[in-house]
């Protein structure tokens, strides 16, 4: 449990329950489950240009590391089909990957065929289940996916004022503004609340809040004197109570919540609020492929990491399918930004590409 570990390294509660945060991030989980030590563990364990655990904001925006890679691979020779839906995964007769099915029919050929999309989709809607085993669907089918985050971009015409540090005459950015800023986490007891409100099928009525500001540190995102905010929070269930839909109504009911709490810490956030797009678990799924809502490709818990992610037996990147291997978030070592399972697919599929 990270209770116990925090508990025997720290004597703060706000530190404690700050430092949980990451133990939870994208898990539907509070510290005191079996397992949520190894979460936080998995976000400190990395480091960024030599400094341990650090984290950083990518210069333009998240989309700009995307371009990054589309960029380095364009270089050498890539050819890059943007915005085409995959309807398929092309198999010869022999059972071998052979390319894939855009939605339009046109067919890209290929040797070999590197999926980063989920092990859902990957698995249970590109290939015909007749071509895999069936203990491995039936796994891939029972896979933990639930999520507990919304996530909420804000426009705003000034930078937030906390109560705690109060902005400087100029407006200019102070340091707290250039970091994550932490909220309703004065507790581990306010986190596990807020885990079990969502248990039973309700938006935690205290959400988890982790607030960023990417251009305090990068003014290109956004106009001149404005910001955007982004709002990471916990915890929402993809399914309401009684079945109720995620509607507008039920959406811009709990983001006014997430504000109430920012205005309490920062007055004057709502009056400064342009715009908000709000991203439950069942609009992350539906935009972004994401199984359930979970930016992790699937959940974080000890029974699907390592030998075990996607399923055991194929935690090597290579899939049921010979020339068909598995190369994000729900491959080893799992989520996070940082290139790993990518970086390992790709060596994995070049010694089968040599061999051919």
């Amino acid at each position: 449990l990270l209770g116990q570990v925090l508990d025997q390294w720290f004597e703060s509660e706000p530190l404690k329950a700050t430092l949980a945060t990451d133990a939870v991030i994208g898990a539907m989980a509070s510290p005191h489950t079996p397992g949520s030590g190894y979460v936080l563990l998995h976000h400190v364990m990395g480091e960024l240009e030599g400094r341990r655990g650090a984290w950083g904001y990518v210069a333009g925006g998240m989309g700009a590391l995307s371009q990054a890679i589309a960029c380095a691979a364009a270089a050498r020779g890539a050819h890059i089909f943007a915005e085409k839906v995959v309807c398929h995964v092309l198999l010869g007769r022999d059972g071998q990957a052979q390319g894939v099915t855009l939605q339009d029919g046109t067919e890209v050929r290929s040797k070999l065929v590197l999926s980063n999309a989920s092990p859902q989709i990957t698995f249970l809607e590109l290939i015909p289940q007749e071509q895999l085993p069936k203990d491995f669907v039936q796994r891939i089918r029972q896979a933990d996916t639930r999520s507990p985050v919304t996530k909420i971009n804000v426009a705003v015409d000034r930078l937030p004022s906390f109560l705690a540090a109060p902005n400087a005459c100029d407006g200019r950015p102070l340091p707290h503004h250039q970091c994550s800023i932490h909220l309703n986490c004065e507790g581990t007891h306010l986190l596990h609340q807020a885990f079990t409100e969502a248990t039973h099928g309700h938006p935690s009525s205290r959400p988890m809040i982790e607030l960023c500001i990417p251009s305090a540190l990068d003014p290109g995102l956004a106009p001149r004197g404005c910001h955007v905010v982004s709002l990471f929070t916990q915890y929402t269930p993809s399914v309401l109570a009684g079945g109720q839909p995620w509607d507008e109504q039920a959406r811009n009911a709990y983001a006014d919540t997430v504000f109430d709490c920012i205005e309490a810490y920062a007055p004057g956030f709502k009056a400064s609020v342009i715009g908000r797009d709000i991203l439950t678990p069942p609009d992350l799924e539906r935009i972004f492929g994401l199984p359930g809502g979970n930016i992790f490709h699937g959940g974080m818990s000890l029974d699907q990491l390592y030998f075990a992610r996607p399923a055991p037996s194929y935690s090597g990147y290579r899939s049921p399918v010979p020339g068909l291997y598995l190369c994000g978030s729900g491959a080893h070592p799992g989520g996070g930004v940082m290139g790993a399972a990518g970086r390992n697919a790709a060596q994995v599929a070049l010694e089968d590409f040599r061999r051919l």
